[in-house]
């Protein structure tokens, strides 16, 4: 393969590699490969995702979007905004983007750095039930938002050990076999959380997860009592914006603003994936 074009790009400190595949450079052939060793940090690239940016009959584009392992996923908040930008950019698309994705059509409006995304409709809401642990119960709420989530409200967000209570969480067997997010959320002002997200794909946790910003918001609605829009502090120190409506206990109308940085563009060598 020749070197191929790519942007580096940030969305609240989630990071991904972004590919204009509309030619196919990239090839299905070994793709899980290909994409996991790209999104090694300190031998390749690094990121957190990569998203192939393919041609569309009816929208702007269609996305594939792949965590860092090689695996799929159906949605990605944080890299809807920088797939977003990076459309508007490239001349794919204006200030106003739809998209294609496994989650459904996604619709985005872009100001300079800033992108609000119009989100897939929550579903699956189930709040406050006990989860057996190896050495306790944790309460906790589910949604998906796109992706799978859990959420729980904790009193110290820093002493929450994300890595270790995150990854069993993410691999209980009550979730099998798909596995799930897991979020730890505090309410550090009246509308306003901050969250810190253990990433299914990245096996870790991350500076910040959009699907996570919102299921916590959400999650928080319903047992917070608090009102659209709130902020979320992600781990990385920046913020997102989430907006909803609800009607009849339903969660729809689901926006999420916040920045997608271009971090720097370039061409991936053959070394990159070897």
């Amino acid at each position: 393969m020749e070197p191929i074009p790519f942007y580096k790009m940030s969305g609240a400190g989630n990071d991904f590699i972004i590919i204009d595949n509309r030619q196919q450079i990239v090839a299905d052939a070994n793709l899980t490969d290909f994409i996991s060793s790209v999104c090694r940090r300190k031998m390749s690239a690094g990121a957190d995702g990569l998203i192939l940016i393919e041609s569309s009959e009816k929208c702007d584009f269609r996305w594939r979007f792949f965590n860092a392992d090689g695996s799929k996923a159906e949605m990605c908040g944080n890299g809807a905004r920088c797939a977003a930008r990076f459309a508007h950019l490239n001349g794919i698309a204006g200030t106003t983007v739809s998209f294609e994705t496994e989650a459904g059509v996604i619709h985005a409006r872009i100001n300079k750095d800033r992108v609000k995304v119009k989100m897939p409709d929550a579903s699956d809401l189930k709040l406050a039930y006990p989860l057996e642990l190896s050495d306790r119960s944790l309460s906790i709420s589910s949604i998906n938002t796109g992706v799978p989530h859990v959420v729980a409200m904790v009193e110290q967000i820093d002493a929450v050990d994300v890595f270790a209570l995150g990854k069993e969480i993410r691999f209980h067997q009550a979730f099998a076999p798909a596995g799930t997010n897991a979020n730890f959320v505090y309410r550090s002002k009246p509308n306003e959380i901050i969250v810190r997200t253990y990433e299914r794909g990245v096996e870790d946790e991350t500076l910040a997860c959009g699907t996570g910003a919102i299921a916590s918001a959400i999650i928080s609605a319903c047992q917070l009592d608090m009102n659209s829009p709130i902020d979320v502090k992600t781990r990385g120190g920046a913020y997102l914006t989430i907006h909803f409506s609800k009607t009849d206990g339903q969660f729809n109308d689901i926006y999420m603003e916040g920045d997608a940085r271009v971090i720097y563009t370039g061409a991936l060598q053959p070394d990159a994936w070897k």
